[in-house]
């Protein structure tokens, strides 16, 4: 309560057509403004209020007891205090005025009486009046008569606020706004205060775009800002909106949505490369390019591709690309590279980069078919010779000797299907088959196979191209009967060192060796052993044809077992011959 003041009375004296006189006045107090919710305060020396107040000031709070006069120029008797204040009640609701004094008073709302207690009294007096004050602004007024005695007086309003009597919302904060810092990450709200007199305070809510708003606050407050320091740095849209609650639990509705666009920190996920692969183009048009591919990341807005020679190597950026591959256009053919890719944000964020893949240019572009290819029979088979390939990366031939499959008589086109019988150099155009040359009709073909091990035949339409050939027919006009005790192997002679012919089966007094003259037609023994032999080299045998052999058992008695026969092959050494592919 402020203490009421004393004023002094001004002596004046006035001159009017020739009279003198003096009069006292008490002149009213300046007007004086009080600010809401501050009551205004007049004195009055009488109980009608009526005249000009005495004195006119500011009271936080009407409760004052007076025992004299309470300001200089009233009466310790009959004077009249009036209080007024017009606030905003913000949403209003219902409130208790509450009277307690000697004498009379009387409280009114928006100029309607709701408490009188308007008389001369003795002992203090006291009422309450329960009423409903509309949202907005409304004028509090009270007014006070002390007729005699002690001067008393006591009033208040304040909100009822138990849940079952306070049913009314408060009012929607206003002047709600935003700001984001991207530095911090942080958001701050900031609103302006609700004028309800229960007001609790306010809580904050946020959503994602796309999602409502959660049935639990973000966070309360009683202040007028908050600072939200828990936002996801996604680069996400998020919505805030404030509500305002009383002492009773009513809550407002939201404000407008207040829109924040977070700063993007996070990185998208790590790409996983699914192909590194080229292929040379047909014709000799050049590689095109080693192409690199990788599933799709979400919120990746391009992808940066790595390469090293190694897998432990260190990985170079060679390029950055919105799509889903990559085509490394210097990569070289045949060599062995390693990729890894990182996706990047539409922020700039950058993944980790992929596990290490492994990626070449296969060459799939064969040699072209042998061409001149001549087959020549021998006494030792066949000699083959063909034109040397124009492939740069020849790796080897192969050399195919088969059958013909198909009756021309029945109009069926005879095919040659062949089966593998050697690899040849690729600086080597011959090969001499060897075999034993007894008239049958077979087909050749020689395929070239290069560094990828690409097949001219296998990528060809029209087939290999075959040569058909007889053989010559070089077997014995003299049949080896059937019945011998021997069994008899021969091996071909390897170099200079000789046919080895080795024999079991027979116990003797010696063993003779035969070999089959041509040119006399008949066949020649060309060694005499004794029974402890199994073993005979014939070195006399001619390299470059076929041998055939007897061998038969001499008994005690002189006479010979029926021979056994064998025969070898001979084929000039040239060491043109690989043992496996895989050499070169």
């Amino acid at each position: 309560m402020k203490s009421a003041s004393r004023t002094t009375a001004t002596a004046l004296v006035l001159a009017t057509a020739g009279t003198l006189f003096t009069a006292t006045a008490s002149p009213a107090s300046a007007a004086t403004a009080c600010t809401s919710p501050v009551f205004q305060r007049q004195f009055y020396a009488n109980t009608s209020f009526s005249g000009t107040p005495k004195k006119t000031d500011c009271d936080d709070a009407i409760d004052q007891s007076w025992s004299g006069a309470p300001v200089s120029g009233l009466p310790k008797d009959n004077f009249g205090v009036r209080w007024s204040v017009t606030r905003d009640f913000g949403s209003g609701g219902p409130f208790a005025l509450n009277a307690t004094g000697l004498d009379g008073m009387r409280v009114y709302v928006d100029g309607v009486r709701k408490i009188d207690l308007w008389k001369n009294v003795s002992t203090t007096v006291k009422k309450t009046a329960n009423v409903t004050i509309p949202s907005g602004k409304h004028t509090l007024r009270v007014d006070y008569a002390n007729w005699t005695g002690t001067a008393k007086v006591k009033v208040t309003y304040t909100p009822r606020t138990t849940a079952d009597i306070d049913k009314v919302k408060p009012l929607v904060p206003t002047g709600t706004s935003v700001t984001y810092d991207k530095a911090t990450g942080k958001a701050k709200l900031t609103w302006a205060k609700n004028k309800e007199m229960d007001l609790a305070g306010y809580r904050i809510y946020r959503r994602l775009k796309g999602t409502s708003f959660p049935a639990t606050a973000l966070a309360t407050t009683t202040g007028t800002s908050y600072t939200d320091g828990t936002l996801p740095v996604t680069g996400d849209a998020y919505y805030y909106e404030v509500r305002a609650y009383d002492r009773a639990g009513n809550e407002s509705g939201g404000t407008a949505d207040q829109l924040v666009t977070t700063a993007d920190r996070v990185a998208p996920g790590v790409p996983a490369i699914t192909e590194a692969t080229g292929e040379v183009r047909p014709g000799g048009a050049g590689t095109g390019g080693l192409e690199v591919g990788w599933g799709q990341v979400t919120d990746a807005a391009a992808y940066r591709v790595f390469r090293a020679t190694r897998e432990d190597g260190t990985y170079t950026a060679i390029g950055r690309t919105d799509r889903l591959s990559y085509l490394d256009t210097s990569a070289a053919e045949s060599r062995v590279y390693y990729y890894r890719v990182s996706a990047v944000d539409a922020a700039g964020n950058e993944s980790a980069r992929s596990a290490p893949y492994e990626g070449r240019i296969w060459d799939n572009d064969p040699p072209p078919l042998v061409t001149g290819l001549d087959v020549t029979p021998t006494e030792y088979g066949f000699e083959l010779n063909w034109d040397k390939s124009p492939a740069t990366d020849l790796r080897y031939y192969t050399v195919y000797r088969g059958e013909l499959v198909g009756d021309e008589d029945d109009g069926d086109e005879r095919v040659c299907h062949g089966s593998l019988v050697e690899y040849v150099l690729p600086g080597t155009t011959s090969y001499s088959y060897t075999t034993l040359p007894d008239g049958d009709e077979v087909c050749f073909f020689v395929d070239a196979v290069d560094d990828e091990y690409n097949s001219a035949v296998q990528w060809s339409h029209d087939g290999p191209r075959a040569v058909v050939v007889t053989e010559l027919d070089t077997t014995p006009s003299v049949a080896t009967p059937e019945g011998s005790p021997l069994d008899l192997s021969v091996e071909g002679a390897r170099g200079d060192e000789g046919n080895q012919l080795t024999w079991s089966g027979q116990s003797a007094q010696g063993f003779r060796v035969y070999r089959w003259n041509p040119a006399t037609s008949s066949y020649e023994r060309i060694a005499e052993l004794p029974g402890t032999a199994s073993q005979y080299v014939d070195t006399g045998a001619r390299l470059g044809t076929i041998s055939y052999y007897w061998v038969t058992a001499v008994l005690p008695d002189g006479t010979e077992t029926l021979p056994a026969g064998g025969w070898a092959v001979t084929a000039p050494a040239r060491g043109t011959t690989l043992s496996s592919p895989s050499e070169s």
